[in-house]
């Protein structure tokens, strides 16, 4: 019971992070393997509390007026298409290389952070602006259906390079991850890829920590969170690194 009360504390921390910048699934992830699950399983349950957490986090954003909600469905569409494509490959590869990719793709969402190129680069009133939308999307599907770690800050680089502030592009990434989520969820499903009593606990806590993190948001924005998660990421990418 300890480690399920556990759980849904670490899941309130990682749902307040997740819908405030991302990376709250570095989190999740190193502990849920802590606790026993192989790396691939750890990667479907996980899948679980990003669900709900972004149920919770749409509703609130949605009262608050802040959701664009025809912009999020037209690219909720190259998303999903990607995050399929992706699921699929995470329940096809053994644990040790689901970690190795962790431990990589970590280092590089954290130069990406980091860095942060979209700050300097907008992509407004171009001919090529529908193509290019739906290539940066179904390139974060890919990613988001395979790992999910780390996909809300290349969630939000994205819709700010289309022109969208830190608030609107939250609610926009809550939306999209959660529609990548229902897409990829059910690869895991069927490929028995999924603890469902840690992913309940987990859950439980996420939606807690989403509607936190969706109030926080709009009224404080993201700068204090995303240092955090930064800072997270590359202590969790070094002991995945080299544990693996």
């Amino acid at each position: 019971m300890l480690k399920m009360t556990l759980l849904f504390f670490v899941g309130t921390l990682t749902g307040f992070i997740n819908v405030l910048g991302g990376g709250g699934s570095f989190l999740t992830l190193p502990l849920l393997m802590f606790f026993g699950l192989p790396a691939t399983i750890a990667n479907g349950t996980n899948r679980i509390g990003i669900l709900l957490q972004n149920i919770s986090a749409i509703l609130k954003y949605r009262a608050a007026g802040h959701f664009p909600t025809k912009f999020a469905i037209i690219v909720s569409i190259p998303t999903v298409i990607g995050s399929i494509l992706g699921a699929k490959f995470a329940v096809m590869i053994t644990d040790k290389s689901f970690t190795n990719y962790l431990a990589i793709f970590m280092f590089s969402v954290t130069i990406l952070t980091i860095f942060n190129p979209a700050k300097t680069f907008k992509f407004n009133n171009c001919i090529l602006h529908g193509f290019v939308t739906f290539i940066i999307f179904f390139i974060i599907g890919l990613y988001g259906g395979f790992i999910q770690a780390g996909v809300g800050f290349l969630l939000l680089a994205g819709t700010t390079v289309l022109g969208y502030d830190l608030v609107k592009g939250n609610a926009v990434k809550v939306f999209i991850v959660f529609i990548l989520t229902l897409a990829a969820l059910p690869v895991f499903i069927i490929s028995g890829k999924i603890d469902y009593m840690m992913g309940i606990f987990l859950g439980m806590g996420n939606i807690l920590g989403g509607i936190i993190g969706a109030n926080f948001s709009i009224k404080k924005g993201v700068k204090f969170i995303r240092n955090f998660v930064t800072a997270s990421i590359i202590i969790f990418s070094i002991i995945l690194l080299f544990s693996s």
